[in-house]
């Protein structure tokens, strides 16, 4: 097992020793781990234009099966990605033939350094080829024949947030492309009693307002999966659930999108409560979208309808379901799945991605 896991995780990244750490902890308690899950599967097909659930497709009917892992790969940045720049980052401008313009400069909060002549520039989310365009086109009017380079000297932005149940929850900043092993190791494993080893059997990652993934995370190292040690964005939130904590994922037009527990007496209202309310974006009367993990269906609700006074108690929530605020005129099930896609799929799988 070891030679086997080993050997995968070689072939997608050379492991550094936060990686090597947390596969041995795993390794080491193989003997007691629980066997990995096989997914259920089944696709979800809300109809084009209306605002009525929609019903997922009985298993008798033909329909494409989307694989889990797959759908994983897609939500992994490439290998060769391009860093894009973000406020906290340290860059040396270089120009070869104006070595008096060269220097050092902080992106600021804003996304932006100020340059003599030119003035304030906006670079963040800007690769480094990019960055050096828009500072040659913003020199022009004043040099001419101008070359430039960007180099990162300290990659400020270059964090990932951890929440849940690890001991040193917040956010870990890298010098290199971020990988989930990496920032499961870095934030602290917590044992249990049902797992001495502290690798949780899953964690979600949340990615903008709009994209998770939930990562089956002892199951892929079990099976020597190197998508266990997957490459992450900058700016990604990484949830770890406690044992047997169950939760529900509020994304869209939200104040603070992200993971909210579920209690006896939560409900949709106090759920988005919970996420801050609705975001400006929202509107002041929007169609909510409930994604069921169980049954991979989407459920349209008018926020209207939380104003009646069964409205709250006649719409129930599971754990792993995500709630969808859309922004106003994006509301239709079509436009949420496209939004989303594949989430509602991914529920059903066990795995969510983009």
């Amino acid at each position: 097992m070891l030679t086997k896991t080993w050997g995968l995780c070689q072939m997608k990244h050379t492991l550094n020793p936060a990686t090597v750490f947390a596969m041995s902890l795993l390794l080491a308690g193989g003997a007691t781990s629980l066997p990995a899950q096989q997914p259920s599967s089944g696709v979800s097909t809300p109809q084009s234009g209306s605002n009525q659930p929609s019903a997922t497709q009985s298993s008798e009917d033909p329909q494409l099966k989307v694989s889990p892992l797959k759908q994983l790969e897609k939500f992994e940045p490439a290998a060769d990605e391009e860093y894009q720049l973000g406020p906290g980052d340290e860059i040396s401008l270089n120009f070869p033939n104006r070595p008096e313009l060269s220097a050092k400069y902080t992106i600021g909060p804003d996304g932006r350094i100020t340059l003599p002549l030119a003035g304030s520039l906006v670079i963040a989310n800007q690769t480094r080829s990019t960055a050096a365009k828009t500072i040659i086109d913003a020199l022009a009017p004043y040099y001419t024949n101008l070359t430039a380079t960007v180099g990162v000297d300290k990659y400020g932005s270059n964090r990932v947030t951890v929440l849940g149940n690890v001991q040193h929850p917040g956010a870990i900043v890298f010098d290199s492309t971020p990988t989930l092993l990496d920032v499961m190791a870095r934030s602290g494993l917590m044992a249990t009693p049902n797992s001495k080893d502290g690798i949780p059997e899953t964690c979600t990652i949340y990615r903008g307002n709009g994209q998770i993934a939930t990562v089956q995370l002892r199951s892929l190292l079990q099976s020597g999966n190197a998508l266990a040690d997957m490459r992450l964005r900058r700016n990604d939130i990484i949830f770890v659930p406690a044992q047997q904590e169950i939760f529900v994922s509020v994304m869209g037009e939200v104040m603070h999108p992200g993971a909210v527990p579920l209690t006896p007496q939560s409900n949709l209202a106090t759920v988005i409560a919970s996420a801050g309310g609705l975001g400006e974006g929202a509107g002041g009367s929007p169609n909510i979208q409930i994604i069921q993990k169980s049954t991979g269906k989407v459920r349209t609700i008018h926020f209207k309808e939380l104003m009646t006074p069964k409205g709250m108690d006649e719409i129930s929530l599971n754990s792993g379901d995500v709630v969808f605020v859309p922004k106003t005129g994006f509301y239709k099930t079509t436009a949420v799945i496209q939004r989303l896609s594949p989430v509602s799929t991914l529920m059903t799988l066990g795995a969510l991605a983009f």
